[in-house]
């Protein structure tokens, strides 16, 4: 019997995938859940230090991807390595940070049911739906460079909030430059022309606001963007992500077949 090689790492806030998640791949298993990640290797003959860099940048893919949609920062910690040995011992190798959060409120929940009582609308299942979803699509494409520019644009837009309109617009203008044209970019991934594309250029770019890009222009007469504003450019941004993603995705899939 081999050595059992486990990684594992802590976030917070504990809360932020809202129901666990287990994943199985050919050389690990792993599970999210309530702060704790835990991953254990199948096949301790692999590469130790290339999968565990490998699976902490996944991870953090992951959190990006449901970042997009819970606008709360998070921490995730360095991973800690245990070898289990067949005799019973136990090498340890822990690297930790400490966890700085600012929490925000949490989304009231509506569940709908009609007149016998069967569930029709659950906000929070939903919720955990749209998180696994964004989270499988952000971990799977974690390696493209355009992926990665968009996901850290909208995780510099929380962490960064002085200039959050300045880092939500990088994602509009990251989207204009690989398709060459905004005309190109918002028909390919259906985005709305008027009220998505360019609202949230008007937002970032022509609002007298604190937050926005061009400040110098309008210097004696700026203000704080309102909440309403914010969660609207946010709303937009993350439309944007998420249809690259999935036009990603589906790319992929016709690739796929074609092969097949």
């Amino acid at each position: 019997m081999n050595k059992i090689i486990i990684f594992e790492w802590t976030y917070t806030p504990a809360d932020y995938f809202e129901a666990p998640i287990h994943i199985k791949q050919d050389t690990y298993e792993m599970t999210i859940k309530d702060g704790k990640v835990e991953a254990r290797l199948k096949h301790t003959n692999c590469e130790e230090s290339q999968i565990r860099q490998e699976l902490h940048k996944s991870l953090n893919s992951r959190f990006l991807g449901v970042q997009i949609l819970t606008h709360k920062p998070f921490e995730l910690s360095n991973i800690s390595t245990y070898h289990m040995h067949p005799d019973g011992s136990k090498d340890v190798f822990i690297h930790v940070n400490p966890a700085t959060i600012t929490l925000t409120a949490m989304p009231v929940d509506i569940i709908v049911r009609d007149q016998l009582g069967n569930i029709t609308r659950d906000t929070r299942q939903e919720r955990i739906d749209k998180k696994k979803e964004l989270a499988s699509l952000a971990e799977k494409f974690g390696r493209n460079p355009i992926v990665i520019a968009l996901l850290s644009s909208y995780n510099n837009a929380v962490n960064d909030p002085q200039n959050e309109l300045v880092h939500l617009y990088e994602i509009r203008d990251t989207l204009n430059s690989i398709f060459t044209g905004k005309q190109k970019a918002y028909t390919t991934l259906n985005i709305n022309k008027k009220r998505e594309w360019v609202r949230l250029g008007k937002l970032a770019c022509t609002e007298p606001l604190k937050q926005g890009r061009h400040r110098g222009q309008n210097a004696g007469g700026l203000r704080d963007a309102t909440n309403a504003e914010l969660e609207e450019a946010r709303k937009i941004a993350r439309r944007m992500i998420h249809a690259y993603l999935l036009h990603l995705d589906e790319a992929n899939s016709r690739k796929e077949n074609d092969i097949s």
